[in-house]
């Protein structure tokens, strides 16, 4: 469990343990608004020699006010967004080999939600640490809406790799890719969330913003 809040996660370390005595469950600290925190847990997740099938990049946050991460960015585009592209990166080399050695299926879920239909609309770079034209709702939907093109970008790149991206556990998804859930079912995402090009805008604008930290 990788978290913020390492007592709260021992807490419920403790009641998994108690419901299942046999279980093995590890505990890390990591903060997806702070890219140090981030390259440090890649890091030490890479030393320890864990395997890594499935990746599920559930982190969130809400903000009413204007607020920058560590890396005076955006705090919903740093944690939401930003943080789990990091993250995936970073662990994407462990996932290849896990597939590979144990010829398993790696899965990358990125979680996002129908807020992704209320986003700034525009380009990136002129919203960003924009704080006279801020809007809480717009800038959550704008980091779920990220969410949705980073899976398909990935999944785009991941295309024949030793790696696939897949959503779920359930065997009925297999070979899925790159798609849109609602309650475990297929649903239509926003157009914009199905923009090849805006995707791509976002990836290099993330690459950008990730390798200069």
């Amino acid at each position: 469990m990788a978290v913020r809040n390492i007592q709260k996660a021992i807490q419920v370390k403790e009641t998994i343990l108690k419901d299942t005595p046999d279980a093995k469950v590890d505990v890390m600290e990591l903060d997806l608004s702070s890219m140090a925190s981030i390259r440090n847990f890649a890091a030490k997740y890479r030393s320890l020699g864990l395997p890594l099938h499935i990746l599920i990049n559930n982190a969130g946050v809400l903000s009413p006010q204007f607020k920058l991460s560590k890396d005076n960015i955006e705090l919903h585009f740093a944690t939401n967004h930003l943080g789990h592209f990091l993250l995936t990166n970073l662990l994407l080399e462990t996932m290849k080999t896990t597939s590979y050695e144990q010829n398993t299926e790696g899965r990358i879920i990125n979680v996002s939600s129908e807020g992704h239909r209320f986003a700034y609309s525009g380009h990136l770079s002129d919203y960003m640490n924009n704080e006279l034209s801020y809007s809480s709702i717009y800038a959550y939907g704008l980091s779920k809406l990220a969410n949705i093109l980073h899976a398909n970008e990935l999944a785009r790149l991941l295309k024949g790799a030793a790696t696939t991206c897949y959503l779920a556990l359930n065997p009925q998804v297999k070979g899925v890719t790159g798609e849109y859930f609602v309650d475990s079912n297929f649903a239509k995402p926003s157009l914009r969330a199905k923009d090849q090009e805006l995707a791509k805008e976002l990836w290099e604008f993330s690459m950008g913003l990730t390798s200069s930290k």
